[in-house]
């Protein structure tokens, strides 16, 4: 949500306020941020998001010239300019895909067999998988469309993915592969909500992305030293809130000395152990 008139902030029907809509990319496996970038307050384009993976690749593929990317995004990124690009430059992509008539129509067969076998059963719930080509009026091309098809009492519900991909499941494409993006959701929160990265107060673009950038870097900070915690101990898991309370905002007592600073926590302190042990393993290892 934005307040005033501040640069690329609009008016969001969706959330019936003005807002930005940054994006935000990550490396789930190690919850890394990659990429947190300001942008007005609406749906991207297809030149916009083709844009974003163009300079996204070219900095990773510096690096890892060799490495395997495939790109997890919703409806937003199944653009034709975004999938053809990654198509021409070797890049995997799972994407959300709006339903259309057209597109329902044709996994018409394997819905019916799961509403029925719901209603004949009478059950709670019954999940169906079917895939099929699929192309949009702006495609160029056919491509690899997978269905989700879901039946409940409350009625029918179907959900569609696009992919490049040529090997695996339905099952596996959704409900692995896709699905996964929910981890980029919840780092997402972190981001935004635990370290407040939505404070964007500042008139200028160009500051906001300022801080934007800056409430990156505390993400950086809050993972290192969450990376630092034992496997063994049970805020090797938690959450920044969590850290922060435990770890950050305790008290101790602080004795100065000539060359050093003892810290003094309570007899009851359940983390002084671990916090007496952190910068040990903060420390930069040398050459």
């Amino acid at each position: 949500m934005a307040h005033g008139h501040r640069q690329l902030s609009l008016f969001n029907a969706h959330d019936d306020e003005r807002c930005f809509l940054p994006i935000h990319v990550y490396d789930t496996e190690k919850s890394r941020p990659v990429a947190v970038v300001l942008r007005p307050g609406k749906t991207p384009s297809g030149v916009e998001v083709r844009a974003h993976l163009r300079r996204l690749v070219r900095r990773i593929r510096t690096r890892w010239p060799k490495t395997r990317i495939l790109f997890r995004g919703d409806g937003h990124y199944a653009r034709p300019e975004a999938m053809t690009w990654c198509e021409n430059n070797a890049v995997d992509y799972v994407f959300g895909l709006p339903g259309t008539k057209p597109l329902s129509k044709k996994v018409d067969d394997t819905a019916d067999a799961v509403r029925t076998e719901r209603a004949v059963g009478d059950k709670t719930q019954v999940r169906g998988w079917a895939e099929t080509r699929h192309r949009a009026n702006s495609w160029d091309k056919e491509r690899r469309a997978v269905a989700r098809i879901e039946a409940t009492r409350l009625g029918l519900d179907i959900r569609f993915i696009v992919t490049n991909l040529d090997h695996g499941s339905a099952e596996w494409l959704y409900e692995s592969l896709y699905c996964a993006r929910g981890q980029a959701e919840n780092l997402i929160k972190l981001h935004k909500s635990q370290l407040s990265s939505d404070r964007t107060s500042c008139r200028s673009a160009l500051a906001n992305q300022v801080r934007l950038a800056l409430h990156t870097a505390a993400y950086w900070l809050m993972l290192a030293v969450r990376d630092a915690i034992p496997a063994a101990r049970d805020l090797a898991k938690a959450e920044f809130a969590t850290l922060r309370l435990k770890l950050i905002k305790i008290a101790a007592r602080v004795v100065e000395m000539a060359s050093r600073a003892p810290l003094a926590f309570a007899a009851a302190c359940p983390e002084a152990d671990l916090f007496a042990s952190l910068p040990a393993a903060l420390m930069p290892r040398g050459p």
